[in-house]
């Protein structure tokens, strides 16, 4: 949490904001507006709320969260790569721009048993396509690939975004 979200006090207006999105944006082709119908707000008021939290870390992101299984991507393969230090943001960019890859990131290795850096999360409909996807991924790193492994999913965990108590 940053110092901004460490100082930020929710006032009862961002907390019914809060509890009302807390299972996700309403469906619909106007969420603000859905927001602020069933809150008793104007959709500026919503839209600032939501901007303020953000930019104070409150909230750390709004944004689509899809259930791939629900997509028939059954096959789910965090890939993990040995990359040299002084390439790796350029690779992570490039990975991470892949329309198959669903985030990439960064992360300290942890040598000899873990000698990776970079993870970009590959989805597919069976493993098969998986294994491609990261050949892909292969082929564009070249000698950058020091070697990689992909670990896949074995049990679907419940993604969850900022819950309020009473």
């Amino acid at each position: 949490m940053n110092a901004d979200a460490a100082r930020y006090v929710p006032d009862a207006a961002d907390r019914r904001l809060i509890k009302a999105t807390q299972a996700g944006l309403p469906l619909c082709r106007r969420p603000y507006h859905a927001l602020a119908e069933e809150l008793g707000m104007e959709p500026a008021d919503v839209q600032a709320r939501l901007a303020r939290m953000l930019a104070a870390g409150v909230i750390r992101r709004i944004g689509v969260v899809p259930n791939h299984y629900r997509l028939g991507y059954r096959a789910n393969g965090m890939s993990v790569w040995d990359v040299p230090d002084d390439a790796v943001s350029g690779a992570g960019s490039r990975i991470g721009a892949l329309d198959f890859v669903s985030h990439s990131y960064r992360r300290p290795r942890h040598p000899p048993e873990w000698p990776y850096n970079l993870y970009a999360m590959v989805h597919g409909r069976d493993r098969d396509e998986v294994e491609k996807k990261v050949a892909t991924i292969a082929g564009l790193l070249g000698p950058c690939d020091r070697g990689h492994k992909v670990l896949y999913s074995t049990h679907i965990l419940k993604k969850t975004g900022l819950r309020l108590v009473d």
